[in-house]
């Protein structure tokens, strides 16, 4: 299937701008031909397309007033600095709008190279999950890590792997964040392990997806992690409670969380035990992961 992007790739950029400037002469020398019979004015727009994506703004603009011009004294009808005015707004608008698109379906397209380049040769197990919770991207030190290189990730619920990662995915609308956790994750094989996993949410268009950096909580010299209760209840917050844990979840030093809440370091210090006793948690990622769980319509 030809992508229609492929006509702006740099590789065709002589050809494309050769192919336009014939049929920009093509289209001139029929118009010309076939006055006062027929206009061929409105054809203009296709050489015009092609070398937007090319050409700067400046130049497809001038470009836009040449065509417009042609049609004119090509045309059947009398000369009229009016329509000539809006035939140059017309094509140069639309060259343009073809440049930026262009533009940015290109930047687009090395965004994502670059990121898939990053994951691929980054020695930490990276994975990217959709909006509907199944693995996109996953590069080899994740495939080593959760199916010990036997069987690729891509297109397998990252739930079948880590169920508390899929709980983090944000199909609601709302800002994005990052956190880290520890959690318990299994194999492909079926054997479980305590990962260490540090995620983000993002956008892509209006599609919410995660990507997260896991890594075994073993190979960082981690103890085991303290056990979660299996029956937790949902105890009450008070509201600076609320605005800590939802700092917490976002990934932000209690420094940040200070500065952010406008009050001092020990306070953000002091409401965090309070949120340790009432979710019977030890550690900040527990605290993420309960909160995940527990009181996602606070946060």
């Amino acid at each position: 299937m030809v992508h229609l992007e492929s006509m702006w790739n740099q590789r065709n950029r002589a050809r494309v701008l050769l192919f336009s400037a014939l049929l920009l002469l093509a289209i001139a020398v029929a118009d010309w031909l076939t006055k006062p019979f027929f206009s061929m004015g409105f054809l203009y727009l296709f050489p015009i397309m092609l070398t937007a994506g090319y050409r700067p703004r400046w130049q497809v603009a001038v470009l836009g007033v040449i065509c417009a011009i042609l049609s004119e004294v090509f045309s059947s009808l009398p000369i009229s600095w009016v329509r000539l005015t809006f035939e140059t707004l017309a094509l140069t608008g639309c060259g343009l709008f073809v440049a930026e698109l262009a533009r940015n379906r290109r930047l687009t397209l090395e965004s994502q190279e670059k990121f898939r380049v990053f994951v691929e040769t980054s020695p930490a197990a990276i994975v990217t999950v959709d909006d509907r919770g199944f693995i996109e991207i996953a590069n080899h030190s994740a495939m080593e890590l959760l199916s010990s290189g036997a069987d690729n990730l891509i297109g397998h619920p990252i739930a079948a792997f880590l169920p508390e990662l899929h709980q983090a995915l944000r199909k609601e609308e709302g800002p994005q964040f990052r956190a880290s956790m520890q959690c318990h994750a299994r194999r492909a094989n079926g054997e479980s392990f305590t990962a260490d996993v540090w995620f983000s949410t993002y956008k892509e268009g209006s599609t919410p997806k995660l990507a997260a950096i896991i890594a075994e909580a073993s190979e960082n010299g981690s103890g085991p992690s303290h056990p979660l209760p299996g029956n937790r209840e949902r105890l009450a917050l008070s509201q600076r409670e609320t605005d800590v844990l939802r700092y917490v979840v976002q990934g932000l030093s209690n420094k940040e969380i200070a500065a952010r809440m406008q009050v001092s370091e020990s306070t953000v210090k002091n409401t965090l035990q309070q949120l340790f006793s009432k979710t019977d948690v030890r550690t900040r990622g527990q605290l993420v992961r309960v909160a995940l769980e527990l009181y996602r319509d606070l946060l």
